[in-house]
């Protein structure tokens, strides 16, 4: 398995993370434990939610959610037929413009299955 790209975007996150907390703010910290919480095991079991999080991302086109949630797909035990499955819907939901984004996914998710 090479995730090479995965330890170091964890590190690089977990760095910028910390420099963010540093500031003391209330609202940053709610939120950030928020967005922590919302991919807890609930209703929906969390491998469900990092799916939705992965579609959600590559329809924003944002390349650092993309590599988060597709480790933490990969994380939760999400195979390849599932996480194309929900590159399909993302890219049925939000159109050509994700197609970029979603090449992007697919190397990330192929790196870790290697």
């Amino acid at each position: 398995m090479s995730d090479k790209w995965k330890k170091e975007f964890d590190a690089e996150r977990s760095r910028l993370n910390e420099l963010v907390m540093a500031g003391g703010h209330l609202g940053i910290k709610r939120f950030f434990a928020l967005d922590e919480q919302a991919y807890h095991e609930g209703a929906l079991p969390s491998k469900t939610k990092e799916l939705m999080g992965l579609s959600s991302s590559l329809v924003l086109r944002c390349n650092d959610c993309i590599a988060y949630h597709v480790a933490r797909c990969y994380e939760q035990g999400v195979t390849k037929e599932e996480f194309y499955e929900a590159f399909n819907v993302a890219l049925i939901v939000g159109g050509s413009i994700v197609i970029p984004h979603l090449r992007i996914a697919a190397e990330k998710m192929e790196a870790l299955f290697e």
